[in-house]
């Protein structure tokens, strides 16, 4: 399954709006439509967490899609409510117009993936 993760900086004083919105999504008044929305991209996996640094908060992000490609301009172009939404959602904390485009970084073939079990 193809997947992706990346980090999302927060705008100064935008963190608890982010996570607010977030929540909403995964289980309040948001969450049928924030379902029905992942569905329709393709997206079969998704964590975020909020991360604290030094230089501010980021939101660390992690999607597995049947196809990365689809769910990236999926989000950028649907005219769904909600997906619409996410977008102004994604402007208004993180300072990005997904709508110009958000292509996911190329793999780095160049390394194997490894697991460690922390038992």
């Amino acid at each position: 399954m193809p997947s992706i993760g990346f980090i999302a900086p927060l705008l100064p004083g935008k963190t608890e709006i982010d996570r607010s919105a977030m929540i909403s999504s995964w289980r309040g008044d948001r969450r049928n439509a924030h379902q029905a929305s992942r569905q329709r991209l393709g997206t079969t996996r998704e964590a975020i967490f909020i991360q604290p640094t030094p230089n501010g908060d980021v939101a660390v992000v992690y999607w597995e899609s049947d196809d990365l490609d689809v769910t990236f301009k999926g989000i950028a172009t649907s005219t769904d409510a909600y997906d619409r939404w996410f977008r102004d959602h994604v402007r208004d904390v993180h300072g990005m117009n997904v709508e110009d485009g958000f292509p996911p970084p190329e793999p780095d073939t160049s390394r194997s993936n490894v697991s460690v079990s922390l038992r």
